[in-house]
């Protein structure tokens, strides 16, 4: 495979990912960013924690979408996280929601 190829497979992978977000964001209630993945999720529950001197976020979601373009199935019932950088959480609107 050259890089040329390997390149288009990617770029159509990215635009099919964008295009099924498209899709699915209006069946979620919030957005979920972390330093690592970006969800979609109708649930979740956010906990910080400290263990060692050191602060991390434990978080929970459920009835969830992962944004990860090599990931086979991207709808999930549940996901734990633990990050131990900002997590951003967003509830969306309808009209957010609207493309």
């Amino acid at each position: 495979m050259s890089t040329e190829d390997l390149e288009n497979y990617e770029t159509k992978a990215e635009l099919a990912l964008y295009r099924e977000y498209r899709d699915v964001v209006g069946l979620f209630s919030y957005v979920v960013e972390t330093e690592r993945r970006f969800y979609l999720a109708n649930h979740v529950d956010l906990k910080p924690r400290s263990a060692g001197g050191e602060v991390f976020f434990e978080l929970k979601l459920q009835d969830a979408w992962v944004w990860d373009v090599y990931r086979a199935a991207r709808f999930v019932k549940s996901v734990s996280v633990v990050t131990f950088k900002d997590v951003n959480i967003e509830e969306l609107t309808k009209t957010e929601i609207e493309l």
